[in-house]
């Protein structure tokens, strides 16, 4: 589903991207099935001084689920908000003040399923017409918010594979803004950044281990039951769930 995507202040290569994320394949592990809560998160791009920019959110350490994990703003769809559109904007306040007003959705993506959380979660991709001072609305649920360049998430120094020990399976991963961010989050990175041209090549071989404290904040599971590997065909890369 694309939302209205006309307006003189939305750039040519977001609407661009907006068409092309609708259609973007959906990685086997992240196959939506049955009985998945549903949730949705916003993918809010920016203008930022170093170019465009993304939204992201580090998640509180003392959560059920996720604990610690740099992520979209987002969350479970409240019977209330009417659908995943709703859900994002509200979830986007909450957690991070964003002003829902100076927001538009372009497009709402094919949904992706969370085997360690059990969501299956709807991605709203959107333009921030008139951003705003963020800032983590509720400390215990957010503790820092940030919005990273898109040029430093594209940026090979940056990226890296992040290997779950107990299963054999990796997925991408990037070091930005003082945060490792890897898993879902990471995965939908990865795939946006391909979608909008940004990305280049980048040495998936330099690979780590995810820190135990980091799987075990975030859950205690590992988020790939079996292994995984061969992401996207045309690129070579892991594949990964988080």
């Amino acid at each position: 589903m694309t939302e209205a995507a006309r307006g003189e202040d939305v750039p040519g290569w977001l609407t661009a991207l907006a068409e092309a994320a609708v259609g973007m394949p959906v990685p086997a592990a992240l196959q939506p099935g049955p009985g998945g809560r549903p949730a949705a998160v916003l993918i809010l791009f920016g203008p930022g001084a170093a170019g465009p920019d993304l939204l992201l959110v580090q998640r509180g350490p003392r959560l059920r689920r996720h604990a610690g994990q740099p992520a979209f703003p987002g969350g479970a769809i409240d019977a209330a908000d009417g659908g995943p559109v709703q859900a994002a904007l509200r979830e986007a306040a909450e957690e991070a003040l964003v002003d829902p007003s100076g927001v538009q959705v372009l497009a709402v993506l094919p949904d992706l399923f969370i085997s360690r959380s059990g969501f299956t979660v709807t991605p709203v991709l959107a333009w921030w017409r008139q951003p705003a001072p963020v800032g983590p609305g509720d400390p215990v649920e957010v503790t820092a918010v940030a919005r990273i360049a898109v040029a430093e998430l594209a940026d090979p120094a940056h990226r890296l594979t992040i290997r779950f020990p107990s299963s054999g399976a990796a997925g991408p991963a990037f070091r930005v803004g003082g945060m490792l961010v890897w898993g879902f989050t990471a995965i939908v990175v990865d795939r946006l950044l391909a979608l909008g041209g940004w990305e280049v090549p980048w040495d998936s071989s330099r690979a780590e281990d995810l820190p135990a404290e980091m799987l075990t904040a975030a859950g205690g599971q590992d988020p790939f039951p079996e292994p995984a590997s061969c992401g996207r065909p045309d690129a070579g890369r892991p594949d990964a769930v988080g």
